[in-house]
């Protein structure tokens, strides 16, 4: 093996990091879902030589893990190269993006998580509960993966991400540039507490609620991961308030700036993207009152925050105990794959 790994070797290790002892199996199923077009027999012939290498080890009956070596390359090796792998992989996912929220059809990039099968029909019970918010609608896919894992069954629900609306802004001729991702403080009746949290602007209800300001932002620099992922991670999200009546809550967003100029354009597809694919958006012009992430844009640049019902979601069935294993950035799927939540039903196998 060359002394320099390259990105696939270092997202084996990652993965092995992350569910170790695994098998081969499971590699491959999660490289795939990462993006990788890949064969059972080129994983194991990698881990071959990562085990020759000393960064890895068999477990007998158990797969893989790594080794002391193996950990420290995985901690100090290719933090810029991970970097700019996910920023490809989000360019590419947007630039595939055919979802048209006029017509409500076309491909969405999604977010998904796994759910152990004897929790799946609970987990869907409890997203119902997010429908009752002007966060709604809640589409969901539900998929039984057809292969062998390691672990018990599983079912893998499917939601829109957030970088559909970056998608759909670029279809239409709109280079919206992400600027962070962060955590904002979030109420769906923002007049109730207006007192507490004032908020300048017209907010309406096709909104999905209101942002009533960043808590924290993050802009990618030095993460060799989606942010989404580490703020789900770390706990920041905070659903359940929303829920019990306790609002405001925290979501996890992305902020993009986009032309000035295309505005009023932007406007009608992001609150028409919202309307399909449910979730919260704040589209501000330069000279108007934040919530701005990191101050106001410049004067040729409007601010769009957006926070999707695929965050949404992940972060609140992780909040609620139902699983620890989810991508932010898993694919692209047909619109027509998706159902309401309300209607959504397991798959016969399960």
């Amino acid at each position: 093996m060359p002394d320099r790994l390259n990105d696939r070797e270092y997202d084996l290790l990652r993965l092995i990091d992350d569910y170790e002892p695994i098998g081969s199996i499971r590699l491959v199923d999660q490289l795939r879902r990462r993006g990788y077009s890949i064969k059972g027999r080129t994983v194991r012939l990698l881990l071959s030589e990562l085990d020759e290498a000393g960064l890895t080890e068999k477990i007998p009956g158990k797969g893989r893990r790594l080794t002391e070596k193996g950990r420290s390359e995985l901690r100090l090796g290719h933090v810029s190269g991970r970097l700019e792998q996910v920023r490809e992989r989000i360019a590419v996912l947007t630039g595939q993006v055919t979802y048209d929220p006029f017509e409500d059809t076309g491909e969405l990039v999604t977010a998904s998580i796994d759910i152990p099968a004897s929790m799946a029909e609970d987990a869907l019970d409890a997203l119902n509960e997010l429908d009752d918010l002007p966060l709604n609608p809640i589409p969901v896919a539900v998929e039984h993966p057809s292969i062998e894992t390691d672990d018990d069954d599983f079912v893998r629900l499917f939601f829109p991400s957030s970088i559909t609306l970056d998608g759909v802004l670029l279809s239409r001729g709109i280079n919206a540039q992400l600027q962070v991702a962060g955590i904002v403080e979030y109420h769906p009746n923002p007049a109730s507490v207006s007192e507490q949290f004032a908020h300048e602007g017209t907010i309406s209800s096709e909104h999905g609620g209101a942002v009533l300001r960043y808590t924290d932002a993050i802009s990618g620099e030095g993460s060799t991961v989606d942010v989404a992922d580490l703020l789900i991670e770390a706990g920041r999200p905070s659903i359940r308030p929303l829920l019990d009546g306790d609002a405001p809550g925290l979501l996890v967003v992305d902020n993009r700036e986009l032309p000035l100029i295309r505005y009023e354009e932007a406007f009608d597809i992001a609150g028409a993207t919202r309307e399909q694919l449910g979730g919260v958006f704040d589209l501000r012009k330069p000279r108007e009152n934040g919530p701005f992430p990191c101050g106001q844009p410049g004067w040729d640049f409007a601010s769009l925050t957006y926070g999707a019902v695929g965050e949404l979601a992940i972060a609140f069935l992780v909040e609620e105990g139902f699983s620890d294993t989810w991508v932010t950035l898993h694919g692209l799927k047909e619109r027509s794959a998706f159902q309401h939540v309300a209607i959504a039903s397991l798959p016969e196998t399960i």
